[in-house]
């Protein structure tokens, strides 16, 4: 993929910078008071903003919260966003009621140098999901230029990503820029040995980084949920463990066979490819008679049970094979980490990760709760912010924001 153009490439001295980011993270309410679960994607973007400040622009924070569906939803307001984003920054951060029309534009007109405003959730518009031009046309209005960080969504055709960087010069932000620089390091020139840890509930989600770095990585661990589906691939018995195996599309009239696509995976990795060798099993997650089933020594889980995590000598395995990488790439938890007596396999891989001095790169959905359950921020390498969108760019696909961020010949 091509390097975007960055903050270093353009003079923003003294601008009206529209600062797209991704700040779709989870407010938690106590009473009156709301705060932030946690608050990783916002100090992620602290360096683009503290740069700008430095460059005396006025800023205009816009983001998305989860899924409102095209309203409003009080609950998805991003005031509690813009309050610990003051925190953090030691300045006020003035939260609008809107992202688009006159108020919000004489809010724009009034900034002052060195000023920040958060706009309002643009998911409150039904415009924006549909990548309506209108929209993303007035969310430009007043503003100078963009910086662009939110890689998290550069997968995504909607009116605040693609649609935003037609109307005004753009800018890769320094996140943005740090993500491409460590995935392509992934995907383009991992240093060896690299090793793959791969995890989570789908294999869905994954298949198409396994496809692209299978032939790239020394060695690729499996665990989770994921392992499941390679488990039945080899007609071993999973119980009621969460596994994918067929998913049909009737819209598309597309139908996967993901037990095919894991034998094909199996026969094209070879050795390269290793299953956890035991797992831990309970009726449920509450349970606590937990067995420990040796799938390499021909044990079978009992039919009403369920795999949650992967077993001690799978993790001392694993551990043996991380403290020799010279690179490691993680996606997605060992087992149900959110349980404490499932959590031995994510931690302990992880720790193994940590130890082994490696470059460790990390990121995908739960991949950040694990860093913060853990205290383990600054300890990784880099922790993408990424989620479906670093699994797409694993996959080598193309993001659409990267045609209006590359540079220009």
């Amino acid at each position: 993929m091509p390097n975007p153009k960055t903050l270093k490439d353009t003079d923003v001295a003294g601008k009206k910078v529209l600062f797209r980011v991704d700040y779709n993270v989870t407010i938690i309410k106590e009473g009156d008071k709301s705060s932030l679960l946690d608050d990783m994607r916002l100090k992620a973007t602290l360096p683009t903003l503290n740069y700008l400040l430095n460059q005396g622009c006025s800023v205009a924070v816009l983001t998305y919260l989860k899924r409102p569906g095209g309203k409003i939803v009080e609950e998805y307001r991003l005031k509690p966003v813009a309050d610990r984003l003051s925190q953090l920054v030691g300045r006020p951060v003035k939260a609008l009621n809107d992202c688009v029309g006159s108020e919000v534009e004489a809010e724009v007109r009034a900034m002052k140098p060195g000023e920040i405003i958060m706009l309002e959730n643009a998911r409150f518009h039904p415009e924006e999901e549909v990548g309506d031009e209108k929209f993303a046309k007035d969310l430009t209005q007043g503003f100078d230029v963009i910086v662009y960080d939110a890689f998290a969504q550069a997968h995504r055709i909607h009116s605040s990503t693609t649609g935003i960087l037609q109307n005004l010069p753009s800018v890769a932000g320094f996140l943005f820029e740090k993500e491409i620089k460590y995935l392509s390091q992934v995907t383009e020139n991992p240093q060896q040995p690299f090793i793959v840890v791969l995890g989570g509930a789908k294999i869905s989600d994954r298949v198409g980084v396994m496809q692209n770095l299978i032939n790239k990585a020394d060695t690729m661990l499996i665990g989770g949920a994921l392992a499941n589906t390679f488990f039945k691939a080899q007609g071993l018995n999973v119980g009621k463990s969460l596994v994918e195996d067929v998913y049909v599309n009737a819209a598309k009239g597309e139908k996967q066979d993901y037990l095919q696509i894991a034998r094909d995976l199996m026969a094209k990795a070879k050795d390269k490819l290793k299953l956890p060798l035991d797992m831990l099993a309970a009726a449920d997650a509450k349970s606590s008679d937990i067995k420990i089933i040796n799938l390499d020594k021909g044990e079978s889980l009992p039919a009403d049970w369920l795999y949650y995590d992967i077993g001690p000598r799978t993790v001392q395995a694993y551990r043996e094979i991380l403290l020799k990488a010279k690179m490691v790439f993680n996606n997605g938890p060992m087992g149900l980490f959110e349980v404490e007596q499932f959590a031995a396999g994510t931690k302990k891989v992880a720790e193994a990760m940590l130890e082994s001095g490696a470059t460790t790169v990390i990121g995908g959905g739960d991949t950040e709760s694990i860093v913060a359950k853990y205290g383990w921020e600054g300890r990784f390498t880099h922790v993408s912010t990424g989620g479906g969108a670093a699994l797409e760019f694993l996959a080598g696909k193309e993001f659409p924001v990267m045609k209006y961020l590359v540079k220009q010949n």
